[in-house]
């Protein structure tokens, strides 16, 4: 008689809706609802608790700590479970006066990330435009669950806020969040979700319809003259080849929403970061391509790089006219584009005047054109730039001695910060340079903004 065979494999794993790596970072969202019983110290040394229990504990257990359960046992196991408690702790450092960021944004972070790989993964639909590798009900069930929590932590931890404009706000961060998380990066997005939405969220509370009201009269007029101003300037910049088709209409669309910020004063930040980086570009443009550095078609700018130099100054100048805060964010625009130029003159003639740049981390030589590096002919012409569009503002009265300081500075730094970024994060081709010079502005812009709020403007 024989015996049925018997197979010895074992059974595969039945998919699961929740990884273990994401239960742990949602369950970990309970702590945010202690925020409002907790000085800020006090939250700080929870989230140092926390990141102590995933590094020292979660391994001990054995737990398996994959993005996925299909994923390779070595694919980012660490990364994220180490980046999110200290992603949280940075929002207390940072938000340490107002707690209810810190817990809308925490929300943002655990439950819009779990459920947009609940619903991409179970629920077929059509991927984003920008990124195949999403789909639209991944994004859509971010944008949800990330919006109810936000909200629901928002009159938890600051049940003062108003719950009209709590909810606008942590549905308009809730959309920015999810538009961080869908973009085709390799960084972890523990990281790049928390920091965008918390600095988001942060500008949008001091948004008030009385200042916009207050502006309403000069608006009509304004928006006007912005789409001539900036329609002619587009159609200029495309019959030079100083962009191409999508540069021109991404372009022009910044550029109204710069305009409208303190009319042609703030658009000609914008203006001169532009002519100083299409110069800058085009000096020695054919040297830089029998390098192999020079830039693609032409020197055109496509809507990316217009997106990454001016996205963050477009946002800091509608906050202009929507908040009482305008002079702070009028610091911040001057500080953005400031970096903007500093940042594209350096890489542009550092590349034309020498062969030869130094890693900014390390000061290894490294070939001229390599992310991160660094020279010296290269860092003083993008100082001058900084400066130059620094003066400008001070020369139209956009700010004065003491304001044009804190701007050129927070230009400075935010070119340090790009270089540093390019030599770290870029050289592993976790992000793209668009990346890197949309960080480096936005750092710029609000470190100005930070040092203006304090000393009180």
């Amino acid at each position: 008689m024989t015996m049925p065979e018997i197979s010895t494999s074992a059974a595969a794993p039945s998919p699961t809706l929740f990884s273990t790596r994401k239960i742990v970072h949602m369950s970990m969202l309970i702590f945010a609802f202690l925020l409002p019983y907790l000085t800020w110290r006090q939250a700080a040394g929870c989230a140092l608790l926390a990141l102590l229990f995933n590094v020292v504990i979660l391994p001990r257990i054995g737990a398996d700590l994959r993005k996925s359960p299909a994923s390779a046992p070595s694919s980012g196991v660490w990364t994220g479970i180490v980046i999110y408690p200290i992603s949280v702790l940075a929002l207390i450092l940072l938000y340490r006066h107002d707690l209810y960021i810190v817990g809308a944004v925490w929300a943002i972070l655990a439950l819009g990330d779990g459920t947009a790989g609940v619903a991409g993964s179970s629920i077929r639909g059509p991927s984003l435009p920008w990124n195949r590798e999403k789909t639209w009900s991944g994004f859509l069930g971010f944008v949800v669950a990330a919006t109810a929590g936000a909200y629901a932590l928002t009159r938890w931890v600051g049940p003062e806020i108003d719950a009209d404009v709590a909810l606008r706000i942590c549905a308009a961060t809730a959309l920015v969040g999810a538009i961080v998380e869908s973009l085709p990066i390799r960084l972890d997005d523990n990281a790049t979700v928390p920091l965008v939405s918390g600095a988001f969220m942060y500008c949008l509370y001091f948004v008030e319809r009385s200042a916009l009201d207050s502006n309403m009269p000069y608006l009509g007029r304004r928006i006007v003259l912005a789409a001539a101003v900036n329609l002619a300037l587009a159609v200029l910049a495309l019959s030079l080849k100083m962009v191409n088709r999508s540069g021109a209409v991404c372009g022009f669309l910044l550029g109204v929403a710069i305009y409208l910020g303190w009319g042609y004063k703030s658009f000609l930040m914008m203006f001169a970061f532009f002519v100083i980086g299409s110069v800058a570009t085009r000096v020695g443009y054919a040297r830089k391509a029998a390098r192999g550095l020079a830039e693609r078609r032409g020197g055109a700018r496509s809507w990316r790089e217009a997106l990454a130099n001016s996205l963050a100054g477009a946002f800091f100048s509608l906050l202009v006219i929507t908040t009482h805060h305008e002079g702070a964010f009028l610091i911040a625009l001057i500080a953005a584009f400031a970096e903007a130029a500093g940042d594209t003159a350096s890489s542009e003639i550092g590349q034309w005047l020498s062969g030869r740049a130094y890693l900014i981390t390390t000061l290894q030589p490294v070939p001229a054109g390599e992310n991160g590096g660094v020279s010296l002919g290269g860092s003083i012409a993008g100082i001058l730039s900084s400066s130059l569009v620094v003066s400008l503002a001070f020369a139209l009265g956009l700010c004065g001695k003491g304001t044009a300081g804190i701007a050129l500075s927070a230009a400075v730094a935010g070119n340090i910060l790009d270089s540093t970024l390019g030599a770290t994060i870029e050289r592993c081709g976790l992000v793209t340079n668009g990346i890197v010079n949309f960080a480096g502005t936005s750092f710029a812009g609000m470190m100005a903004l930070a040092i203006a709020l304090r000393i009180g403007f």
